[in-house]
């Protein structure tokens, strides 16, 4: 019996390894179907009021639009998503051509809670809690718990999951995504600080970071703690023998907060996320620290965790080029001071969000074209320069499209001129479902990995054809995303 479980730990272990993913393109493709799917629930939104009020059938369109569509794009037609997409921009073009049956609701919405500090006064603030970014980094998160527990399964094509050196994934990019909306959301004490023309000091910093730190840093020894005590599979060549994710999460706010002090000298985050990411590559290049990262024995304590001690710096850079997109992505104008309409300062939005996303791709191009530039691979395992540009830019062009969609459908949000008015539109633009996600984003998180390991612990997950698969993986989804719309229901933003 005990070696029947070590064999079956093995295969496990050995269906995530020596991986080498699949191309850029098909990624973008698969990936699309997440802001295809939200244009289908905006045009229900704007155009029959759909989701207002919310019922339950509702909450089921809602469910399958932003997490079942996700699903089947890696699963069930993870060779065909242009085929899902047409599936899903039919009945959208239909919806598109009915009558307009717009419903304003009885019943006042509810203001989320960081919304109840303006509900007393109709000014509006300097920061906004914008739609597109919440359906953002709500779709985000959604993929996100869908893909690892759907890793473990052979409907999930094994180009999709982590690579093992070289190579980009949907996984790859995932990982990454999550460090860089962690970033995006992080300049938001900057831009206040900035707006109310105060500095925190360098140690007031680091203390306010270490008060997010330390919970994660507590998850990662759980995590440690379970994994090890459960024997549980674990692919060691992606974080080492004792790191892992939420170590990495968990030390980035110390580093950030020291590295703000560069600001002085750098004029921008995505200057300072570039100059670590080249300082990081020319080290990798230049000395034997890439063999060591790759192929060193584990001998210590820092070569048994090479992997997630060195691609930290990586991910650092992530943070900082998240950071410089949250610059102005979160402030209500670029220029507060031109007197420029609201329509104008959304077109200028959207500009410079499109201006940025050329420069990270053409970066990401120059690095790894072997014709017209540096010929770089991508490393998630070292989270090298080439995996940060790529992670950069996939993030500001899903924000952007996210931005496009928003301002199409949903125009009366960035034309309010009342608080009150901007948390109705806010409401209305945002689907319940991402809004949840979004909400308690960590939190869930942490729920879906919970889920993962009891799943993988109670079910032969190598052993499963597609029809169970489906049916595990839509129940899964079903209770995560419960859990996410009734903590939103109850009113409780879990903040770790």
């Amino acid at each position: 019996m005990g070696s029947n479980a070590t064999s079956y730990k093995q295969l496990k272990e050995d269906f995530v390894s020596n991986l080498s993913g699949g191309s850029v393109s098909e990624i973008n493709v698969v990936t699309a179907v997440g802001p295809i799917a939200f244009v289908l629930w905006s045009i229900l939104q704007s155009r029959q009021s759909f989701f207002r009020p919310y019922k339950p059938l509702s909450f089921i369109v809602d469910f399958l639009l932003n997490t079942v569509a996700i699903l089947l794009a890696t699963t069930l037609y993870s060779s065909t998503p242009l085929i899902l997409c047409g599936l899903i921009l039919v009945p959208a073009i239909f919806v598109y051509a009915l009558p307009p049956n717009p419903i304003t609701s009885r019943k006042k919405p509810r203001l989320p809670p960081n919304a109840r500090a303006q509900k007393s006064s109709s000014t509006l603030s300097v920061l906004s809690t914008k739609p597109f970014l919440t359906t953002y980094r709500g779709s985000m998160l959604v993929t996100t718990c869908l893909a690892i527990l759907a890793v473990d399964f052979r409907l999930f094509p094994r180009r999709f999951a982590k690579v093992e050196t070289w190579g980009t994934s949907l996984m790859d990019v995932g990982v990454g995504s999550f460090v860089f909306s962690a970033g995006v959301v992080a300049a938001r004490p900057v831009l206040k600080e900035r707006a109310q023309g105060r500095t925190m000091p360098l140690h007031q910093r680091l203390l306010y970071s270490m008060r997010h730190s330390l919970p994660l840093l507590v998850l990662g020894v759980i995590r440690l703690l379970s994994v090890k005590g459960l024997d549980y599979a674990e692919h060691v060549t992606e974080y080492g023998v004792h790191w892992n994710f939420f170590f990495t999460l968990g030390f980035l706010p110390p580093f950030v907060a020291i590295f703000q002090s560069a600001l002085k000298i750098v004029p921008s985050y995505a200057t300072l996320a570039i100059l670590v990411g080249v300082i990081y590559q020319v080290v990798l290049e230049s000395t034997g620290l890439k063999a060591f990262i790759l192929a060193a024995p584990r001998t210590d304590l820092v070569s048994m965790n090479r992997e997630g001690i060195y691609s930290f710096i990586g991910y650092l850079a992530i943070f900082l080029a998240g950071q410089d997109t949250g610059m102005f992505v979160l402030p209500r104008s670029l220029n507060p001071r031109s007197g420029s309409s609201n329509g104008v300062q959304r077109t200028t939005l959207l500009m410079t969000m499109a201006v940025w996303t050329a420069i990270w791709s053409a970066l990401y191009f120059l690095t790894t074209n072997y014709n017209y530039g540096a010929g770089l691979d991508v490393s998630r395992r070292l989270a090298n320069l080439p995996y940060v540009l790529w992670i950069a830019a996939f993030n500001s062009a899903q924000l952007l499209a996210c931005c496009l969609i928003e301002t199409v459908f949903f125009p009366n949000f960035y034309n309010a001129t009342d608080a009150r008015v901007e948390q109705e539109a806010y409401e209305v633009a945002t689907s319940r479902v991402l809004r949840s996600f979004n909400r308690n984003g960590l939190a869930i998180f942490l729920v879906a990995n919970l889920l993962t390991g009891l799943v993988n612990m109670t079910v032969p997950t190598l052993d499963i054809g597609p029809p169970v698969t489906m049916g595990i993986l839509v129940g899964y989804a079903a209770v995560v995303t419960a859990v996410a719309v009734a903590l939103d229901a109850w009113n409780l933003s879990i903040k770790l």
